[in-house]
C-alpha cells in the first residue's frame, strides 16, 4: 500500500515546511500550488516535494485535480496549515503494514484539532472535527464548494488514531477576512440555486448560530476564545444572508 500525500497551497511560505516535514514518511509528497507569489513552490521543491502549478478552479475541483495528479491511488489530503501528528503517523504506518495491497475500505477519517486565538479549541463543535482525508481516489471524489465533502463509493474504515493539527488563521484579521470570502462564495452559491434571504435568515439565524456554538456545544468552556469564535460564526451567517439579499436586489443603480 503506497500513499501519496497531497497538499494544496497558495502563499504558504511561512507554513509549508512544517506540513511537508509531517508527511515526509509517505511514498510521495505532492504540492499543488495555485499561484503563490511568496516562493512557496521553491521551498517545497527544495524539501523534496513534487510541485505542480495550476489555476484555482474551486475547492472541490482543485482537490480532485490534485488527487488525479498523484502517483498512487491512495491519497492523504492535507492542507498547508495542517500537520500529521506522531500518533496519526503511527496509525498510517500500521495500516500500510496490515494491508500491503491496500485495504478493502474506500476511505478513512481522521480527527482534527484546531489551534487559534492562542489555544487549542476543545469545544463549540471545533474540538471533535472528523474529516475523511485518507481515501482511494478510484472510489471517492470531492463535491461542493467552500465547505466541500468527500463522496465515497464503498465502505469507510474505522477512524484512524491521532490527529491532524490545524492552525487555520495567522491572525484575528486573517480569520475575519477569510470569513468574508467564505460568506461571498456561499451567498453566490445560494443565489445560483434560486434561494432568497428572509427576515428569519437575517434576524434569527445569526443568534441561533451563536447560541448553538457557545452554549449547546459548550464553547464557553474555551473562555474568551470560545466567545470570540461564536461571535465570528454568527457574523459569518449574517454576512452570508445579507449578501444573498443584496444579490437578489441587484446593483445599486438598478434599485433606484
Amino acid at each position: 500500500m503506497r500513499i501519496s500525500a497531497v497538499i494544496l497551497a497558495k502563499d504558504e511560505a511561512d507554513r509549508i515546511q512544517s506540513a511537508l516535514d509531517s508527511v515526509a514518511f509517505l511514498d510521495e509528497v505532492l504540492v499543488v500550488d495555485s499561484g503563490s507569489r511568496d516562493g512557496t513552490q521553491d521551498l517545497a521543491r527544495r524539501a523534496g516535494a513534487k510541485v505542480v502549478e495550476t489555476d484555482w478552479p474551486g475547492y472541490a475541483a482543485q482537490r480532485n485535480r490534485a488527487a488525479g495528479l498523484a502517483l498512487h491511488p491512495w491519497v492523504l489530503m492535507v492542507d498547508a496549515d495542517e500537520r500529521v501528528d506522531a500518533d496519526l503517523r503511527a496509525a498510517l504506518e500500521a495500516l500500510r503494514t496490515r494491508h500491503p495491497e491496500g485495504p478493502s475500505e474506500a476511505a478513512f477519517a481522521v480527527r482534527r484539532s484546531v489551534f487559534t486565538l492562542g489555544r487549542w479549541i476543545r469545544h463549540g463543535g471545533w474540538g471533535k472535527e472528523r474529516r475523511l482525508r485518507l481515501y482511494d481516489r478510484r472510489r471517492a471524489r470531492w463535491a461542493g464548494d467552500v465547505h466541500e465533502w468527500l463522496e465515497v463509493q464503498g465502505a469507510e474504515g474505522p477512524d484512524l488514531a491521532g490527529r491532524l493539527e490545524h492552525r487555520p488563521f495567522r491572525t484575528v484579521l486573517d480569520h475575519w477576512q477569510r470569513l468574508g470570502r467564505y460568506a461571498e462564495l456561499a451567498a453566490q452559491g445560494m443565489f445560483a440555486q434560486g434561494r432568497r434571504a428572509g427576515w428569519v435568515d437575517l434576524w434569527l439565524r445569526p443568534p441561533v448560530r451563536f447560541l448553538k456554538m457557545y452554549a449547546l456545544r459548550l464553547g464557553f468552556l474555551d473562555g474568551a476564545a470560545g466567545f470570540t469564535l461564536a461571535r465570528f460564526e454568527a457574523a459569518y451567517v449574517l454576512a452570508k444572508y445579507a449578501r444573498l439579499k443584496e444579490l437578489r436586489q441587484g446593483p445599486p443603480a438598478e434599485r433606484g
